[in-house]
């Protein structure tokens, strides 16, 4: 991965609807969760950003792990049906594109990452995310067709 194939984005302040999927697969248990309360709520997806992340990461021994999604949502959408609401602050990143097999993704991090350190910008504290750029592939499972956008946290 060189400069081009990474930029620097100022994330801002967002107010996401979340909900979290746990087990051996939870991406897509989250993902059918939080589609299902968008269309109970009439969203428009093509309005919304979508983002995810592992919480709680995988550990040694197990092989269930969670997986946070977030949609962006005005400040008139209420939580409800397992579904809460909250405000992520926002931050600087470092945000590479990937599309391909969910199975190479770490490997996409671990690029991303060995940029970061090869560059003059440090590793930041606030959260990773993967932003779910083909939302439709994404809310209905096909997998093959998921395209990223990986941000990891940077600070100056």
């Amino acid at each position: 991965m060189d400069q081009k194939d990474v930029r620097i984005v100022e994330l801002p302040a967002l107010r996401v609807a979340w909900v979290i999927g746990f087990g051996e697969s939870p991406e897509m248990q989250a993902l059918e969760k939080m589609n299902t309360w968008l269309k109970e709520h009439n969203l428009p997806t093509s309005q919304i950003r979508l983002f995810g992340f592992d919480n709680p990461s995988p550990s040694a021994g197990s092989p269930n792990y969670g997986y946070e999604v977030w949609a962006t949502v005005e400040p008139e959408i209420e939580p409800g049906s397992g579904v809460g609401i909250k405000t992520f602050e926002g931050g600087l990143y470092a945000v590479a594109r990937y599309s391909g097999k969910p199975e190479l993704l770490p490997h996409a991090w671990a690029q991303l990452m060995a940029w970061v350190e090869a560059s003059s910008y440090a590793p930041g504290r606030h959260q990773w995310l993967e932003e779910h750029l083909y939302q439709p592939a994404a809310l209905q499972g096909d997998v093959d067709k998921m395209v990223f956008d990986l941000y990891l946290p940077i600070i100056r």
